[in-house]
């Protein structure tokens, strides 16, 4: 008997029976898959080898995954839909960061000076691969209740996220419910974060071009100090802000970057400043570009600058269904007990998974990635970024318990 068709053993007897543990040879691959992804990261829209790489894989395992019209990212169902009950869908994001990788102690640090994959979407997507391959067994020996699509989505860094092109391209036709794990460095390993209702915030991208006469700094008089009206928009914008919305919705501008000048002795002409804008709340969301336009509307009219807004549209809160989200803390207790599901906070990073949840319910759990006993703080979207790799084993068999119990359940009457 092949590796590959090995049965899978139940889980301990201490908790209730439930098929679809991981085998230790598939841990070890699923680990070295991992790494591998980690050093050759991909940025959105260009997760060619990273695509490929899941497809043969699958393939292997006798499966039939589809790769989307855009060329990168693919679904691959796990059983036969017959067209009945809409199936789960189990979703991973396949795409880097465009930041060096700072580690220097791992054999698997990135390949490209300039990427990373420093949010954990490696992970994710030995999460959802490995799922997908233990359910495959299960479906072989008739112990899938019902199919499973798994989805591999591109571009989730890349605003408004590449969610929206795979809903485009019918990656939720015949799904019902979707649920994701994200990375989270502030949770050990072995445990999961819930929480029902919002869970992340919407994120826009907000970009700010001011324009004036410019001149000497002898004269500035004589001019429009668009070095100072750019430091104004930067300090007052917020503030003002701060005092127009709603507290409780957390609404936060932030800048990134500030460009203006060449010369100590010129006032430029030009100046640029660009941020981003999160809310925790879908309603302040919607009012906030033109919240936005007017502050900043009165601060560069006061100084007697001209002003363009490029507000990009980024995405709305993760809000996480209390149906599914209870559906997720049963299969992390059923694995590894009640007291490896904590609640968790809703933050201020944004995730498009956001988009699939306009259209069927689902939930997203965080994914304690951290080490056991390790103090030091860590976070995303950082060069040093890694994982305790046994948290790939426990999302793996989170997932499978997820689909197993809720394909035994019955489906709510219309």
């Amino acid at each position: 008997m092949s590796r590959e068709s090995q049965t899978l053993q139940p889980v301990a007897s201490d908790r209730p029976e439930l098929p679809g543990k991981l085998p230790d040879h598939l841990r070890t691959e699923l680990i070295a898959f991992r790494r591998d992804l980690h050093m050759h990261p991909e940025l959105g829209h260009q997760e060619f080898r990273t695509t490929a790489a899941i497809k043969a894989r699958l393939e292997k395992a006798g499966l039939r995954p589809r790769v989307l019209k855009s060329g990168t990212g693919l679904i691959c169902d796990v059983g036969t839909w017959d067209g009945g009950r809409p199936m789960l869908a189990l979703r991973a994001d396949i795409d880097a960061l465009p930041i060096p990788d700072a580690k220097t102690h791992v054999s698997y640090r990135s390949t490209f000076p300039d990427r990373a994959h420093a949010c954990g979407h490696d992970v994710h997507t030995a999460v959802v691969l490995g799922a997908g391959l233990v359910l495959a067994e299960l479906d072989r020996q008739g112990l899938l209740p019902r199919p499973v699509r798994l989805l591999f989505q591109p571009a989730e860094e890349v605003l408004p996220g590449g969610a929206t092109d795979a809903i485009e391209s019918g990656v939720l036709d015949g799904v019902g419910r979707i649920v994701a794990v994200h990375c989270d460095p502030r949770v050990d390993a072995g445990r999961i974060g819930l929480r029902p209702g919002p869970i992340t915030s919407a994120c826009d991208r907000l970009e700010v071009s001011l324009t004036g006469s410019g001149g000497h700094t002898a004269r500035p008089h004589l001019t429009t100090d668009l070095v100072t009206a750019a430091a104004r928009v930067a300090v007052d914008a917020p503030a003002l802000l701060a005092r127009r919305m709603d507290a409780r919705s957390g609404m936060s501008v932030t800048w990134g970057r500030i460009e203006a000048g060449h010369a100590c002795n010129v006032i430029p002409m030009h100046a640029e400043l660009s941020g981003t804008v999160r809310c925790l709340d879908l309603a302040a969301w919607h009012e906030a570009p033109d919240m936005i336009h007017a502050a900043i509307d009165e601060i560069a009219t006061m100084h007697g600058a001209k002003f363009e807004i490029n507000h990009v549209r980024g995405v709305p809160p993760v809000v996480n269904d209390p149906v599914i989200t209870e559906l997720l803390r049963e299969a992390m207790a059923a694995r590894c007990g009640a007291e490896s599901v904590e609640d968790t906070e809703q933050s201020l990073g944004g995730e498009d998974f956001s988009w699939y949840l306009e259209h069927v319910p689902g939930a997203m759990a965080r994914l304690g990635v951290r080490a056991p006993g390790d103090t030091a703080k860590r976070d995303l979207h950082r060069g040093d970024f890694d994982v305790d790799e046994d948290a790939i084993a426990v999302g793996v068999e989170f997932f499978t318990a997820a689909a197993l119990i809720d394909g035994r359940r019955t489906p709510p009457s219309r």
